[in-house]
């Protein structure tokens, strides 16, 4: 009878489970930041409560897994709202390696070794530290990494196939070269505009405006997203009306 106690338990917490899964999103599934990684470790076990006693009532676990849902679904929507609630929670890329060059103090601060760095380039197939461009460390902690050659061909495509923007996506052709090299930064995120990266590339607001309105949008606020990469190009997305 007891054998069949926890038979009935694994598999209502096996559903209980993956429904919560499902209900946090996709993101739960793949690389998972600090937050996504604190949960999942709470939810399993929460899990594994009800199952090594089965003497507790189910609840004792279902409870907290509950909760945890909540918690995680109340965050990811505040934080589709606000920038530095997302940042709180999910931190910052960093740039370990730009235009080429190591950034020594940034691998400090993430306390980023070498050889850390040479075994997921290795990972990637790259061999020859001299091949890359750019290297961002992701909040997941997975390192994205630019090679010069395909930069160089990424850029001549994109310039080549511009009709394969989004419907809602304009391109600048023809934008001022910046002085700052790096990869594509963001200029406006959910109608903000980012001021510290405007500083960057030794911009301001009012330049920032003039260059939005030669493609039709008027305010800030009407730009869901907006990057400028290291040949002066803008990336429009305005947001969808309706």
């Amino acid at each position: 009878m007891e054998n069949l106690t926890v038979i009935f338990r694994t598999v209502l917490v096996y559903f209980i489970v993956f429904l919560v899964l499902r209900l946090m999103g996709k993101r739960e599934i793949g690389k998972l930041s600090v937050f996504d990684l604190v949960i999942s470790i709470m939810i399993a076990e929460s899990a594994v409560f009800v199952l090594d006693d089965v003497k507790r009532p189910l609840w004792d676990g279902i409870l907290p897994i509950l909760t945890l849902l909540v918690i995680q679904v109340s965050i990811a929507y505040i934080s589709l709202k606000n920038r530095t609630v997302r940042l709180l929670f999910d931190g910052r890329p960093s740039m370990i390696m730009n235009n080429g060059k190591l950034d020594a103090d940034e691998m400090r601060r993430q306390r980023y070794t070498l050889d850390d760095l040479m075994q997921q380039l290795r990972d990637q197939q790259i061999e020859n530290l001299n091949d890359v461009q750019f290297a961002m460390l992701e909040t997941t902690g997975k390192l994205s990494v630019i090679l010069k050659k395909e930069q160089e061909s990424s850029d001549d495509d994109n310039s080549s196939n511009p009709a394969d923007s989004h419907r809602h996506t304009n391109a600048i052709p023809h934008a001022d070269q910046i002085k700052y090299a790096s990869l594509p930064l963001p200029l406006i995120m959910d109608g903000k505009v980012q001021d510290e990266n405007l500083e960057k590339i030794e911009k301001t607001r009012f330049w920032l405006k003039n260059k939005i309105q030669e493609k039709g949008v008027q305010d800030f606020k009407e730009v869901f997203f907006c990057t400028i990469d290291h040949k002066g190009q803008l990336f429009i997305d305005t947001r969808q009306k309706g």
